[in-house]
């Protein structure tokens, strides 16, 4: 399993945003220089994240992004499947392998350990992860 660059630059996004909007929106540009993501494609994530409902936006001068939810309703999954999609990683060696034990073995061991950190990830709320 891998998470791509886009999720990690998503999570921070996410976090920066929960941290800093007391005081309203937070403007993209902002947590563009804080964590020296380019602004074009951080707004690429922004806007997933917005169709996935974890965030909002609002358009205009007075315009940028919160959160759509509050921190505790936001897992890490959600995040990390609105930008690289369903955390999926199946294993298919024993169609291969014609039902071999070992095959099958590694194939559930696997299979198992994405599952579970699928489990951990959707437990995970933002809240857990910002200190609120």
């Amino acid at each position: 399993m891998r998470v791509s660059r886009s999720t990690g630059y998503a999570l921070l996004a996410v976090g920066y945003i929960a941290k800093n909007q007391g005081d309203g929106v937070v403007l993209s540009q902002d947590v563009s220089k804080r964590y020296d993501i380019p602004l074009e494609y951080l707004l690429k994530i922004l806007q997933q994240l917005v169709r996935a409902n974890v965030l909002r936006s609002k358009r205009g001068p007075r315009g940028g992004f919160s959160l759509a939810k509050p921190t505790n309703k936001i897992t890490m999954l959600e995040v990390i499947e609105a930008v690289d999609g369903p955390l999926t990683g199946e294993l298919n060696l024993s169609d291969q392998a014609g039902n071999d034990p070992y095959a099958r073995k590694a194939e559930q061991t696997y299979n198992k350990a994405i599952s579970q950190a699928k489990g951990v990830f959707a437990k995970t709320k933002l809240a857990g992860l910002i200190g609120k």
